[in-house]
Parts: C-alpha cells; structure tokens; sequence
C-alpha cells in the first residue's frame, strides 16, 4: 500500500497553500512535491506533516492515505539504531556545535558504508577545515561543486546505494533542494544525504536544514563528560518512528528507554548537588539503571581505533533492543556502571 496525501482535503482548507507553507516555515517547493507524489510521504520528516496537518485543521491520519514502510538503513550505532534510525534515502542534519564528535561520527558511519559497498562521496565546504582530513580515507569521491555531485550520481546507476554529506552552506544557498529535485525527477532515490554544519550556528536555530527525515541533536553534557557518541536520545528523531512505520518491540523499547534517561537527567541533577542521599529511596533504582543505560550506550568507534587503544565494536539492532530491554528490565543490576562504558554488546 501507499502512502499519500489528502490533497483534495489540504487544498480544500488551506486555498493558499503556497503562502501558508512558507509562513509555516515549510518550503513550498517539498509541499508540492509532496502533494504531487514526487517525493513520497513516507520520506516526509514528521514535523512537515505534522505542519501541513495543523494548517489544515485536521488530525494527521485524516491528512494521510494507506500505508508505506520507511526503510531503515541499520547503522549498528546502538544509540542512533535505538532512538533515531536512518531513514534510507532521505535526509539527515547533524546538529552540533564545534567539538562535540559529529564528524567523527560521520568518519565511523562513511567507514561503514563503504566496507558495505556504498559509494561515499563528499562535498568540500569551502574555506580551510583541517578536522575533515580524517574522514577523507573513507570518501570514494570529493565533489568541489554541486555540479561534481550531480554528475558523480548520475554515474554511479541507478541501483548504487549513495551517501553523501554536505555542509550547511550549501542549504543556505538552496543548492541542496536543487539537486535532490533534480535526483527525484529522474527517478534517483538512493541517496541519503547527511549535512553538518561545521561552524555550529546551527544549535540556535529551530529548523536549520529544513524538512528532514532524520535529526542527530548532541548533547553538551555527554560530550563534556566524554559520553561518545554524544547524540541526545530525546531530542533526535526520525521519520522511522512514525508508529506504523516501526516494529512494536522496537518502539516499545525506545520509549522505555527514553523515560528512564529523562527521568536518570532530572535525578542527576539532584545527585550533583546532594549526594545519592538526596534523592528518594524509591528512585535509587531508577538512577542506578539510567546510569547504566546511558555507560552503555557509549560505544567504541572503528575509526578511533588508533587513538583510543580500544576495538570499534558494531551492535545489531536487535542485540541492542535484547540489551537495553535487559537494563530496563534491572537483569544487569548487579554489574558494575564502570564495565558497561564503551563496550559493544552486554558482558
């Protein structure tokens, strides 16, 4: 089945679609491909639906027809896997501030991806960024122009899978919505793009890539205390999730999982200032499985190898959904906290 727009009901209640969109700080170009069918539904980031649907008055399952899967590209990152899953051929923004691990995130995911078959393509930003050096050995091609990228694509066949990163700038100049229009016209979805902003204004902003499918937010406070990878497990999401789109287990277990380190922040807090004792006796247990939860979720990265002494370790999907349920479920609270930081799968 698939999954579409209710143009007729959009149209019907908001006559001016154009105008509104952009006053809803949507970009009317996606709204019309999404109305038409050249991008599908199912690739849509959930806010943008979520924006049409309040434009419209209506709840979103009356703004959306049938049913389409997302694909999930499994990128064996337990915390990204868990909370935010990479939706497959769609968009990616990494939002951070300088210092906080997303390019080596990205090494470690290019580092993959091309062990994995994908062709890896970059697009150089310009001006002087010595930290891109590092991932430079897990990029296939380096595209100077948006027109190098195009062309690198259009080579590559239509069946290659494609991931492709680009900074912020090229946002901005809406070079980017140019090219995946282009892409899209001629049939080319298997490209998933990630873009990052290297010099980190976009932690101010509320929409600083526009429409996305999925969304790495990093957290100041994991990376101060050399928590990596230092992605917010509340505030990163993905298209992924969207309920009928997700296997139940999977959903179950990533809102458990989001509860506990809520509520493992709110008693921190209190921890800092008072002392364990600070805190009711009926939540020492809670805090002790967040703290656990969060060690694990730390993971040692294949491309840091060499820096940290310690092997890069790649966790399924379902071994992370098996070993957070086990946190959650208090069947490890007898191993200590210090044994769980930047492991792969449980001892």
């Amino acid at each position: 089945m698939k999954l579409k727009l209710n143009v007729s009901l959009l149209r019907q209640r908001v006559p001016n679609l154009t105008t509104a969109a952009r006053s809803a700080g949507l970009r009317p170009a996606t709204v019309s491909n999404l109305c038409t069918g050249k991008i599908p539904v199912g690739r849509a980031e959930v806010r943008t639906i979520a924006a049409l649907a309040a434009l419209a008055k209506c709840s979103i399952d009356e703004l959306i027809l049938n049913g389409e899967a997302v694909d999930m590209i499994e990128t064996k990152i337990k915390t990204l896997d868990l909370f935010a899953p990479l939706a497959k051929g769609g968009t990616v923004g990494l939002v951070a501030r300088p210092g906080m691990g997303q390019l080596v995130l990205l090494g470690e995911l290019f580092h993959h991806f091309k062990r994995d078959g994908y062709l890896t393509l970059l697009l150089k930003p310009e001006g002087n960024y010595p930290e891109l050096q590092d991932m430079l050995d897990d990029v296939e091609k380096v595209a100077y122009s948006i027109e190098d990228v195009y062309s690198m694509i259009t080579a590559a066949g239509p069946d290659k899978e494609i991931v492709f990163a680009a900074d912020r700038e090229h946002v901005l100049t809406g070079k980017i919505y140019d090219l995946q229009e282009r892409l899209q016209n001629e049939g080319i979805v298997n490209v998933t793009t990630f873009l990052v902003d290297l010099k980190g204004a976009v932690v101010d902003e509320d929409i600083p890539y526009g429409p996305l499918e999925t969304l790495w937010v990093f957290d100041a406070d994991l990376a101060a205390r050399h928590k990596y990878p230092a992605v917010n497990p509340m505030h990163s999401t993905s298209s992924v999730l969207e309920g009928v789109h997700l296997d139940q287990n999977h959903l179950t277990v990533q809102q458990r999982a989001q509860k506990l380190l809520r509520r493992y922040r709110e008693l921190r807090a209190l921890v800092n200032v008072k002392g364990l004792a600070g805190i009711p006796a009926s939540e020492v247990e809670t805090y002790h499985r967040g703290e656990r939860l969060e060690a694990y979720l730390t993971q040692p990265f294949c491309i840091a190898e060499a820096f940290t002494g310690t092997k890069g370790e790649s966790v399924s999907l379902q071994d992370t959904l098996s070993d957070v349920q086990s946190i959650l479920n208090g069947s490890i609270d007898h191993i200590p906290v210090e044994s769980l930081y930047f492991i792969g799968r449980l001892p």
